[in-house]
């Protein structure tokens, strides 16, 4: 189905009101995208997370269904306010659009949810992503985080999905990796974002920037390569790892 805006449905309101609020210059997207928020020395964590709690509680299932039907920035913020207010009824949705990857970036918000949900369901959607994508070192999507949402999953449970998606790391111990150094190709891979669209327009376009508004590395060979990161923490004393990251560009 075609990205449709949310004017066009009657729920024209839901960008403004939920995907593009300011937050110290920044608007919600890019916040949830970057992860500010989650670090304490930012002036407005407080406002923001507040903010994201009451509008979690307060969205409506058919205005999270204009943000989903809309472009990454939209489908970024409507996962995250399913995954905080834990929305269950959203979990074969979320499952759908990352199974099909279709744009940049929201990925790593639809792990997050499904990692909120906390349920075997979740642990299987991950895993059927990472079947269909791990593989595929051409493409650098949302394989750190779906794999960190599988490991909170695991610890959650007390299952052991994760294990066959694991390898050993050089030093000969078992680390959380999306993909060993020893698997990627001697070239770079070709521009990552093949197979996604976006429909919005970045109003800074140019050199270095593509159309949907990720920022791109330039390679050897020429070809454009985002970088999207997940962090897996470990808190002191905690006895397993934390997923708490989401995609990042640079």
């Amino acid at each position: 189905m075609p990205p449709q805006h949310p004017e066009e449905v009657g729920y024209g309101h839901v960008v403004e009101s939920y995907v593009t609020r300011m937050y110290g210059g920044l608007p919600r997207y890019l916040v949830l995208n970057g992860g500010r928020f989650l670090g304490p020395r930012w002036w407005h964590t407080t406002r923001f997370t507040r903010h994201l709690l009451n509008d979690a509680a307060a969205i409506t299932d058919e205005e999270l269904e204009a943000l989903l039907g809309y472009e990454w920035r939209s489908r970024l913020t409507a996962a995250w306010l399913i995954g905080v207010g834990r929305r269950a009824t959203f979990r074969e949705r979320i499952g759908d659009l990352l199974l099909a990857s279709e744009v940049c970036y929201s990925g790593s918000a639809y792990c997050f949810a499904l990692a909120r949900f906390g349920t075997h369901a979740d642990a299987e959607i991950l895993t059927a992503y990472l079947d269909r994508y791990l593989p595929r070192t051409d493409l650098h999507y949302d394989q750190p985080a779906a794999l960190g949402a599988l490991l909170r999953l695991d610890t959650v449970l007390g299952t052991h999905h994760a294990d066959r998606f694991q390898r050993p790391t050089a030093s000969g111990t078992s680390g959380a990796r999306a993909w060993d150094a020893s698997a990627t190709p001697s070239t770079p891979p070709p521009n990552n974002t093949a197979g996604r669209t976006s429909t919005a327009t970045s109003p800074t376009a140019g050199p270095g920037r593509s159309f949907d508004g990720a920022v791109h590395q330039p390679s050897s060979n020429g070809a454009g390569q985002r970088r999207s990161t997940g962090w897996i923490h470990r808190p002191e004393g905690a006895s397993a790892p934390v997923w708490i990251g989401c995609a990042q560009p640079m």
